[in-house]
Order: C-alpha cells, then structure tokens, then sequence
C-alpha cells in the first residue's frame, strides 16, 4: 500500500513537471508580455522566473555561487498585493528579533513586486518566483542558497516543495489560510499536492477552520497563531491624506467607497448607484459620492469608460492636481475613480463606509481588516468565503454588515453613512475589532527562528 501510494505520487508529480516544462514554460513569455502592455513590470526579469540570474539581478551571475554573507538567509515570498502587506509586520518582528536577517524576497505579480519593494534593507534582493519546475527552483536555490524559506498564505507548489526539501530548506507557510474549496480541489489532487503540503516545516494558521482543512490536506506540523493583517498598522500620512481629501467634498453627501473592487461588480454597481441617486433626486436630498477603487490596476482605464458610459461624471485621482478647478470638479463629481497604488488606507480615512470588494460576486471578498484599522465600518456581501472568520468577527463586533446584494448593500450604507451617532458606534466597533487581534506577528516570528537549522546558521 505504501509503495503503491508512492508510486502514484512520484507519477503525479513527473506528469506535472511534463507538463509545467512542455506547455507552461514556453507559453509563459508570451502570457507575460501580454500582461505587460498594461503592467509593463511583468516584462521585466523574464530570466529570473526560469531560475536564471545575470546583471539585472542584485546578486552573483552563475549557480552554485553564494551572494549573501550575512549569518541568516531567509528567503520569503509573497505572490501578490496582499501577501506582501500582510508580511510587512511579520518581517519587522523577525528584523526585530533577529537583526543580521538578509532577505530573499519573491513575488508572482507586478503589484506584489511594486509593494514589495517597500520591504527591503540594503542587501536584500528581490525576485519573481522561479516557474514551479524542477530545473527552475533547483538554480534558484543554488543561486540564493535560503536557510529557511517562508511562504504567505496560501503559495504551495509541488517541486518548489520538492527541491526545496531535497535542498535542506526547511519551509514555512505563514499566516495560512485554506478555504473548503482550495482544500477539495487539493484532495482532487491529493497524490500531486499531499507531498507538497505534507513536507511543509510547520503551518502557522490563521484560524482552528483553516488548521483543520490543512490538517486534511496532510499538513504534520500546524498550529494557529492568528492573523497578520491585525499586525498592519495604516499609515498616519495616508490617513491624513485622506481627511485632506474628504475637504474637497461637500460635507453634505454621503460618501461611499467601493473598496477593491473585482471585475463582474462594476455593472451591477454602476445600476444600483443610479437608481440610489434617482431615489435621491426624488426625495430632494443630497446624492451620494461613489469612491470607486478597482482591485487591479489594469482595469483602470477600462472601469472609467464604464462609469461614462453610465452617464455619471468622472474625477481620477491620477488626474488631481490641486488647481482649483479640481476642487470644484471634486464636490460635484458622481464617482471618485482612486486609480493609484498602495493608497488604500487614504480611501478608507476619506469614506463614511465601504462596501467590500469580490464579495458581491462569488469571487471570496477581499480583507476587511485593514478597513477596521481604519476605522471604517464595512458592508459585505454573501460571498466572504476567502475571509470566513474575519467576516464574522467584524459582523459579530457590529464593525460590519452583511447583505444579499448590491441594491440592498447601497441602501444600508447610504442610511448608515446618513446617521451620525450610529455611524460613530460602527467606527468605534471597527477600531476595537482590529485592536482586540494583534500579537501574530510576533508569535509566528519566533516560530521561523526556532527552526533548528536557522538556529546554527
């Protein structure tokens, strides 16, 4: 039986690798210089996702040669925007307990490499992820040669687990979460993926729910520590850039963000907006402002034609120059369009209350919790399966609201955003949630430097 299970396992994995070396690897270029015509980043360092690494990398040309000296090499990938804000309060409590540590920073997409640049010291070195074949990850270790590796969340490949094992690089999945639905397909899969979550050095979950489903995945070594998007702290500057902002609104209208928004929202948003403002119109009462920040930055363009094409008027603020032309085109303006990066605490300083983005959509909602942090109350939709947990919390805290749909979510928000007093109780509640689930950061820092081999490097 258990020569049979192995068997199964090293087909799986060989037929995988087959396909990730005949199909992926030569399609890769084309899908990223396709991305690339909006997100010119991701034409940038192809050879790194190959494992290979000349000039434009901050490090040796050649395997087998190591480029970091300092005594601690921990290599630690974030695939996107919000496993690289997430790890920011991990890496200063692992600066801060182990200050010699030299990052290895690796990334899937161009909004969690922009971020991510935000993270590093002088030595560090930052990456796109090798492509999860065997030759790839193997140059990529033998390049950077990691002591420890620290994957976000929820990033788990098959030979990035395999080599990385076979290399003696312990690895640890921080902050991991695991919804019913990746863990189904993972049992799908199980003689592909139980090697890969089984070799894991240790699972610092998120919640008991999460640490259960990895636990039927075949995760060994779990155990829950809480979530690091508690640990983020908004910055004051942003916060206050928001208040800035909001100056520019007539204090009259209620303001309403649409927070991360996901493609398949965007129509449905737009009518109900519409209708809001014709009940408005009709009652004689001040309309609503619509602040609308798409979840990806190449859709920009494409969301503002929407919102002309529904006949409502149009500020962006990649557009703002502080004229004072602006300032009139701000109070009258319909909708906001927040088309910039890495501003999303300013959005949520500037609103009364947002709506959650990708939970009006089955797409599994987006985290709430820096919104709390923001003291922001939150109206989510049915579909929060990606933040199960953290949804309830806030709902339970009175920090958040739930509703059927996007009609009913505006209304709800435009009468909380019209109610002064309560609207004070939600922010309230909202800054007590955030503030009552701290400490993870720490806890799991201390976890990645007890591994054995991090301890004699």
């Amino acid at each position: 039986m258990i020569l049979a299970k192995s068997l199964a396992e090293t087909l799986a994995r060989g037929l995988y690798s087959t396909l990730m070396r005949a199909v992926v690897a030569p399609l890769l270029p084309l899908r990223l210089r396709w991305r690339a015509r909006a997100e010119p980043l991701y034409g940038r360092f192809i050879a790194e996702r190959y494992g290979f690494y000349g000039t434009d990398a901050r490090g040796p040309k050649g395997a087998g040669v190591n480029p970091l000296r300092l005594p601690l090499r921990l290599w630690l990938h974030a695939v996107s925007l919000g496993e690289t804000r997430a790890a920011e309060p991990l890496l200063r409590a692992l600066r801060q307990q182990q200050p010699d540590l030299q990052l290895i920073v690796t990334h899937g997409t161009a909004t969690g490499r922009e971020t991510g640049q935000a993270l590093l010291q002088a030595g560090d070195v930052q990456l796109w992820l090798p492509i999860d074949t065997p030759g790839a990850v193997r140059r990529f270790l033998r390049a950077w040669q990691p002591q420890v590796g620290v994957l976000m969340e929820t990033e788990v490949w098959p030979n990035l687990q395999a080599e990385s094992a076979r290399a003696g690089v312990p690895v640890v999945l921080a902050n991991g979460r695991l919804s019913e639905r990746s863990l189904a397909k993972s049992l799908r899969l199980h003689a592909l993926m139980r090697p890969a979550v089984a070799s894991l050095k240790a699972v610092l979950a998120q919640t008991e729910a999460d640490a259960l489903r990895f636990r039927q995945a075949g995760a060994a070594q779990v155990e829950v520590l809480g979530n690091l998007k508690f640990d983020m702290t908004p910055d004051p500057a942003l916060l206050a850039l928001g208040q800035r902002w909001r100056s520019h609104a007539d204090p009259k209208r209620p303001l309403i963000l649409a927070a991360s928004w996901r493609e398949g929202e965007d129509a449905p948003l737009l009518a109900a907006w519409q209708q809001l403002c014709q009940r408005c119109d009709a009652a004689k009462r001040p309309r609503p402002l619509l602040v609308l920040v798409p979840r990806h930055p190449q859709r920009f363009d494409d969301v503002a034609a929407m919102v002309q094409a529904a006949g409502l008027s149009l500020v962006r603020r990649s557009r703002w120059t502080g004229e004072d032309a602006d300032h009139q085109a701000l109070a009258t303006a319909d909708v906001w369009l927040g088309d910039s990066m890495r501003e999303m605490p300013a959005y949520y300083a500037l609103a009364d209350v947002a709506l959650l983005g990708g939970s009006f959509a089955p797409l599994g909602g987006q985290n709430l919790i820096e919104a709390a942090a923001c003291a922001c109350p939150v109206v989510m939709g049915p579909h929060t399966f990606n933040f199960k947990d953290a949804a309830q919390g806030a709902q339970t805290a009175q920090a958040a609201r739930r509703c059927a749909d996007l009609p009913e979510a505006l209304d709800f928000a435009f009468h909380w955003a019209s109610d002064p007093p309560a609207l004070a109780l939600a922010r309230q509640a909202a800054t007590t949630f955030a503030g009552a689930h701290r400490g993870a950061a720490e806890h799991m820092a201390r976890q990645i430097l007890a591994l054995s081999t991090l301890k004699g490097a």
